[in-house]
């Protein structure tokens, strides 16, 4: 299927076709407004993260990033607590749990109830080697029965809507997708989200949105599709494409944090608000001054690890991020942060460069 990025010509599918994205998508007793999630994505989305994209407007459903049950369940895991710790501006808001055994997660989904979130999901979507190889993650996608143990086990332990993130498959010939969904569809589950690839792909080639199609013809329960969505018409192109219920983003939300709400612009009016250089020296200057508040642990670190995906494309980004990576103090990095804005704010044209020689 083509994506609206895809320039090259698709005799099969002819000219891109545009509809709205869903204005609300219920998840069991959950109503999601509007039907756009944000992924959740290992060292991106924790509590701060969460609460700076529903902020900036246009997310109906934010998530963890995933955490381990077996961390989940033990007292001192201070990465598990940390992952799991939530604001009530969070709300509606997902916990999302990877494991193998069907008892642990049973319980750690019921720890996730009582910790007062709205609704649990299973990871069998992440490719990264250490998690596979303890058969989490997109591990479990070559044993379909194991899969069947948790949903039924997990399913009878909490009262909350329970979902499923996943990939196509372990690669392009061990494709499980609809029959997976088929068994989340029968064990009770509230939905289903597709990243349309495989374990093999990891992050690279393209998202085959046809089989977000063939899970959608598949079941009843909502779907919500994941990959490549780049821009908001490509949300709207996979809506158009595969019928899914809500459509799901993670690594566009890391670079454009306004995409949500550029979604909910353009499905409204046709057209969407582009950030300009103050828009973004105000979003990275609250995200920095967020982590500070929040005394978040190594808030340097965090700064410097969003700082490529923030500044990509501000005139002179090179200099400013080339600061902010020599700074050692979170307050030293937003403060350098000010300067640069700033000067390129009061004197628009090459005063970065300035800036930089400044420093």
């Amino acid at each position: 299927m083509r994506k609206h990025w895809d320039k090259s010509a698709n005799p099969r599918t002819g000219p891109l076709t545009l509809v709205p994205v869903p204005a609300r998508v219920r998840l069991g007793n959950v109503e999601i407004t509007p039907a756009t999630v944000l992924a959740p994505m290992a060292g991106v989305t924790d509590t701060v993260f969460r609460r700076f994209i529903r902020n900036l407007g246009g997310c109906g459903l934010i998530m963890t990033e995933f955490t381990s049950a077996d961390g989940v369940l033990r007292a001192k895991d201070k990465k598990a607590r940390r992952y799991l710790h939530f604001y009530e501006d969070e709300h509606p808001i997902s916990a999302q749990l990877f494991g193998s055994n069907p008892e642990v997660m049973a319980e750690a989904a019921r720890m996730v109830e009582g910790l007062g979130f709205d609704l649990v999901d299973l990871n069998l979507g992440c490719p990264a080697k250490k998690v596979v190889k303890c058969n989490g993650g997109s591990g479990l996608l070559r044993d379909l029965p194991a899969i069947g143990r948790i949903f039924e086990a997990v399913r009878a332990a909490v009262k909350i809507p329970f979902t499923v993130k996943f990939r196509a498959g372990w690669n392009d010939q061990e494709i499980v997708c609809v029959e997976l969904a088929r068994m989340a569809e029968s064990c009770g589950l509230c939905a289903v989200a597709l990243h349309a690839r495989t374990r093999e792909q990891g992050y690279s080639g393209n998202a085959r949105w046809e089989w977000i199609a063939a899970v959608k013809d598949a079941v009843k329960i909502p779907v919500i599709g994941n990959g490549d969505i780049r821009a908001p018409e490509d949300a709207c192109a996979m809506v158009a494409q595969t019928g899914c219920d809500a459509v799901m983003i993670g690594r566009t939300a890391a670079s454009n944090p306004w995409i949500f709400r550029q979604i909910q612009q353009y499905t409204a009016t046709g057209r969407y608000d582009e950030p300009g250089e103050a828009d973004r020296y105000d979003m990275i200057r609250t995200y920095f001054r967020m982590l500070v508040e929040e005394k978040f642990p190594d808030a340097p670190g965090k700064m410097k690890q969003f700082a490529s995906w923030f500044t990509h494309g501000v005139p002179g980004g090179a200099s400013l991020r080339k600061a902010i990576y020599e700074a050692r103090e979170a307050t030293q990095i937003l403060r350098r942060v000010e300067e640069f804005f700033e000067a390129r704010l009061a004197r628009p044209g090459p005063d970065a460069l300035v800036w930089a020689a400044e420093r």
